[in-house]
């Protein structure tokens, strides 16, 4: 199989706990030829997509995990499988991505996650689609909406719709002197639509990621645990990382919505649960898997070749 990613610049990933990298090592290890291509390399022309392409030999050295190999200019088409695997933000650029990919897509590549799947599905807003798995939420720019909201609940988190890695989120309480001030800045005096939920205290317990591969529900979820005095469990905020085994609720929600995602060409999604409730769904560029694999020994990023081998076999 000759397996195609595409990637943020290569010098700049984290090999110790990159997904990506781990799945390269995965389709190496398993025999496949690995490529990696850069946004900004992407192209079409009269009906056929190409992409400057660099043919890579990922090694175990976290500090060197690459051995660079030939480079070449080749049609999409001509790969097996292509794994857009890029973080947000998800700009104007990132659209434009999607774009070109479905084009390559129509002309015969096989391109994960669909790229119109993966442009139609906000991970923050695609939890619109499942209130019965959710917390109370409300999604609007209006602050007197909003304000209503904290008095109502109480107790509410407050985060941007773009944002990634827990960036831009704040806890507001209902007598919290700031919280003018916060509601200005999040929603630009009005011009940028947030989203309010319910605080749940079960955040103490980790923030949930868990993976569904293809339609299959990994056995084991990742808590992100905010360290103390954090209210964000985030890794990329300071949180702590623990496998555990799913939670019967936490199967209940990825078994209900997996075989949903799956049709819709979302090969790699990371759902986010709080206390059981559904508070993300990301398919731009999930992770968690290196540290999944490291406390429990299951293969995650296995698992995502072994679902690329099936489906270019046409199983």
């Amino acid at each position: 199989m000759d397996l195609a990613l595409i990637l943020d610049p290569l010098d700049g990933l984290k090999a110790y706990k990159d997904s990506s990298i781990a799945i390269m090592r995965a389709a190496a290890a398993r025999g496949h030829a690995v490529w990696a291509i850069q946004r900004p390399d992407l192209a079409w022309r009269e009906g056929r997509s190409s992409a400057g392409a660099l043919a890579i030999e990922p090694t175990a050295d976290d500090a060197a995990w690459y051995v660079p190999g030939a480079r070449e200019t080749r049609d999409l088409a001509a790969f097996d499988a292509i794994l857009m695997r890029q973080d947000p933000p998800f700009d104007f650029e990132y659209v434009v991505a999607t774009w070109m990919l479905e084009r390559a897509a129509a002309a015969g590549a096989r391109v994960f996650n669909d790229p119109r799947a993966v442009r139609d599905h906000s991970e923050k807003l695609a939890i619109t689609e499942f209130p019965q798995f959710t917390a109370t939420t409300l999604v609007t720019r209006a602050a007197d909406a909003l304000q209503a909201f904290i008095d109502e609940i109480g107790d509410v988190i407050l985060k941007p719709l773009d944002g990634m890695g827990g960036s831009g989120i704040f806890r507001v309480r209902r007598a919290d002197p700031n919280r003018n001030a916060i509601l200005e800045t999040l929603t630009g005096l009005g011009r940028h639509t947030v989203m309010a939920q319910r605080y749940l205290p079960a955040i103490s317990d980790g923030d949930k990621r868990v993976l569904i591969i293809g339609g299959e529900v990994i056995p084991y979820a990742l808590a992100r645990i905010p360290r103390e005095g954090e209210t964000r469990g985030n890794l990329a905020a300071g949180g702590r990382g623990v496998a555990m085994p799913l939670t019967d609720r936490e199967r209940e929600v990825a078994e209900a919505l997996a075989p949903i995602l799956w049709s819709r060409g979302l090969l790699i999604v990371g759902l986010d649960l709080i206390g059981g409730q559904l508070t993300e769904i990301n398919v731009t560029s999930p992770t968690c898997m290196v540290e999944i694999a490291a406390q429990t020994g299951f293969d995650v990023a296995g698992r995502v070749v072994h679902h690329l081998e099936r489906l270019t076999r046409g199983d």
